[in-house]
């Protein structure tokens, strides 16, 4: 479900660099539909949690949450907790995108992040101000004082945005994330279709791919048409090699 932060050289794709995505978050990241599809511009509160395994390894449990708060307004969040050898690094993050949905499309208003240290060196406080057309706050440190452009995202709310996409029956060509103080564009394309088997059963999924030009690595996106577009697999490759996966474990919603 978008651009998801990821370490170079340890577990912390457990962390704040894992993002899903995020965003986290990545990648995650969906929304549902009961016993069919629901209508294209319909969202669903729901929860769901994904395994994250790190070159073989499962190193953390991250759950996304969405909940509506009143009318067009969503809140998105992702905590994330460490697994097996995720226990040797102190990170706890917990981000929450709060954003407007409506016909037009996806606006990010809001992006909170801790990262669950002290120093708290990778939380991110920005508010995005769409009638002034500009973002402001902090992010990892870094003062925001950026300039707004149509369709910008935050860690979360693209996820948000690739469903909104999917669920209109489109393809975004490009979707932009705010990344500190500057704007990062990815490329998405469809690759074709994948029965997949999962802790929910075997699932038929399009493959979606995220790319940033320039960088050696390339984001998919295992999306379930029947289960709303959810990402039941979230896989990050650098050049040849895998270096994390996200696997779905328990997916709900009222």
């Amino acid at each position: 479900m978008l651009k998801i932060r990821t370490p170079s050289r340890s577990p912390r794709a457990a962390g704040a660099r894992a993002r899903p995505a995020s965003a986290l978050l990545l990648c995650a990241v969906a929304t549902l539909c009961r016993a069919s599809p629901p209508a294209a511009d319909a969202l669903t509160p729901f929860e769901a949690s994904y395994t994250w395994i790190w070159h073989g390894a499962a190193i953390a449990v991250s759950t996304l949450k969405l909940e509506q708060r009143q009318g067009d307004t969503w809140v998105y969040s992702s905590t994330s907790e460490p697994r097996g050898l995720g226990n040797l690094y102190p990170l706890r993050p917990k981000l929450q995108s709060v954003l407007r949905v409506t016909q037009q499309g996806v606006q990010p208003l809001s992006y909170h992040a801790t990262d669950g240290t002290t120093a708290n060196q990778r939380g991110a406080d920005v508010t995005f101000d769409w009638d002034a057309g500009h973002a402001s706050g902090t992010y990892e440190g870094v003062k925001v004082d950026l300039a707004l452009k149509e369709g910008l995202q935050d860690d979360l709310s693209i996820q948000i945005a690739l469903l909104f996409a999917l669920r209109h029956g489109q393809v975004p060509g490009n979707l932009s994330m705010i990344d500190k103080n500057s704007i990062r564009d990815y490329d998405y394309q469809r690759e074709g279709t994948e029965t997949i088997a999962t802790k929910l059963g075997k699932i038929e999924t399009v493959v979606y791919a995220s790319h940033h030009q320039g960088s050696p690595r390339v984001t998919r996106f295992w999306c379930a048409p029947a289960r709303g577009y959810v990402p039941v697999r979230v896989e990050q490759k650098r050049l040849d090699s895998i270096e994390w996966t996200m696997e779905i474990e328990t997916l709900k919603g009222d």
